[in-house]
């Protein structure tokens, strides 16, 4: 009777106890995605790998490679200039390490800022994590640029421009997966709690609130409508086609495509 107590007892647990399945999230965030000829020139770009919604961090070893496409044609590796940031995670009570780096504007037309992160060791789900993560920054009214490729193995190339976005529009993009849409693969979203107004965080009332997920139809597009100001992150997920040794051991690695946009309130 005692053994069959303590069984059911197990069953119960296993059934109400959930762990909560926190998305990771490669970033790049500028300072400002649109500068107009009012702004300051120079603009601050952190690079970072967290959980947006629970503003959660995770350590981020030096990118190995960041860089910018200007006006669609021009690449400039910046990965010289970016300097760590120490920073003190609150919700973990550990500091963790960003990068950051500042650009000056010269010239008008779009600027999208990459990140190429070194391979992510995560032992929960004992494999690696890769996203290849981009943003667009559009400048002095030039609007030229923004769905420009960086031709990474995963790619999100937007079919909306990714700025003067209206909270309640929505986002387009088609995933590429070397080279070619990827159909039916899922795509995860979150908000980032972090730039929300003052007082107007989120607070989910639920797991599945934390994390969004839709998936490309068979042309690898998704669409997805943004219901709050600030800005939202979209992460395409696929398994690489290569693996990688942890502790002499070849592990699964999984690839992302990382796009974030801005969105302002309507008032």
């Amino acid at each position: 009777m005692k053994r069959l107590v303590i069984l059911s007892v197990f069953v119960v647990l296993m059934l109400f106890w959930t762990i909560p399945c926190s998305a990771h999230f490669g970033v790049v965030l500028p300072s400002d995605d649109i500068v107009t000829q009012q702004d300051p020139k120079t603009i601050k770009v952190d690079f970072k790998f967290m959980h947006p919604m629970e503003d959660s961090y995770m350590e981020l070893a030096k990118p190995k490679r960041v860089g910018v496409i200007f006006r669609g044609d021009k690449t400039k590796d910046l990965t010289s200039q970016i300097k760590s940031v120490k920073f003190h995670d609150g919700n973990q009570q550990k500091d963790f390490t960003y990068w950051s780096l500042e650009y000056k504007i010269k010239r008008p037309g779009d600027y999208i800022f990459f990140m190429e992160p070194q391979p992510y060791w995560e032992p929960a789900e004992d494999k690696f994590i890769i996203h290849y993560t981009k943003a667009c920054v559009n400048a002095l009214g030039m609007e030229e640029g923004w769905d420009a490729r960086v031709n990474f193995p995963i790619e999100i190339v937007p079919l909306v421009r990714p700025y003067g976005l209206w909270t309640g529009n929505v986002f387009r993009g088609q995933v590429l997966l070397n080279g070619k849409p990827a159909p039916f693969i899922e795509v995860e979203v979150e908000y980032m709690n972090a730039s929300a107004e003052k007082g107007k965080a989120v607070h989910p009332p639920a797991d599945p609130f934390v994390t969004q997920v839709i998936k490309t139809d068979a042309n690898g597009v998704f669409t997805y409508a943004m219901p709050k100001a600030g800005w939202w992150g979209f992460a395409a997920l696929a398994d690489a086609p290569w693996k990688l040794k942890h502790n002499n051991v070849e592990k699964d690695v999984e690839i992302g495509a990382v796009f974030w946009v801005h969105t302002v309130d309507m008032k």
